[in-house]
């Protein structure tokens, strides 16, 4: 239980809440080429020149009971890509293990590194149809891409989650 002091107008107040799944889960950019504002030179779509990539990232905080850590990859300027549009991938964690460092996974291939799944296609179409996670393709638009990161549990149920902005591309 956490327990939270607070003084409302000269009053001491007690309030006791359950601790959240979500205290302490983050993750960060393995790579200073990500900055979270642009999207690195290069690491867009196929269709647009580009040999993208997921960038790696450390988490830290994993929940007691995660087993995998799901990428969510959106672009939240265009709907219909949103929300995992551009792929979910998983990513295995060992049992126990309260940090991971995931590497950076190449785009637009079913080719993915052992330890690697894919949780759900991208939801490209047409000529921009590509398969595994869809690097940011927006040709240049100034559209935000983002990353949501689950862990999850053996059955699949969400511990804990954080939202990571790519940058504008």
């Amino acid at each position: 239980m956490k327990t939270a002091f607070v003084s409302l107008a000269g009053a001491l107040l007690l309030v006791v809440a359950p601790a959240m799944a979500q205290d302490g889960f983050n993750a960060s950019f393995a790579d200073p080429a990500w900055d979270g504002v642009t999207v690195p030179a290069g690491q867009h779509c196929p269709l647009q020149g580009g040999a993208g990539a997921t960038p790696p990232l450390d988490v830290s905080g994993l929940p007691e009971g995660t087993s995998q850590i799901n990428l969510s990859f959106n672009d939240e300027t265009y709907e219909p890509m949103n929300n995992g549009g551009h792929g979910v991938l998983g990513f295995a964690v060992e049992a126990g293990a309260t940090s991971a460092s995931l590497p950076a996974v190449p785009g637009a291939t079913e080719d993915l590194p052992e330890g690697v799944t894919l949780v759900t296609a991208n939801k490209t179409s047409g000529g921009f149809l590509t398969p595994g996670y869809m690097p940011p393709c927006s040709g240049g638009a100034g559209n935000t891409y983002s990353v949501d990161v689950i862990a999850v549990d053996n059955a699949g149920a969400e511990l804990a989650t954080t939202r990571v902005t790519l940058g504008t591309y």
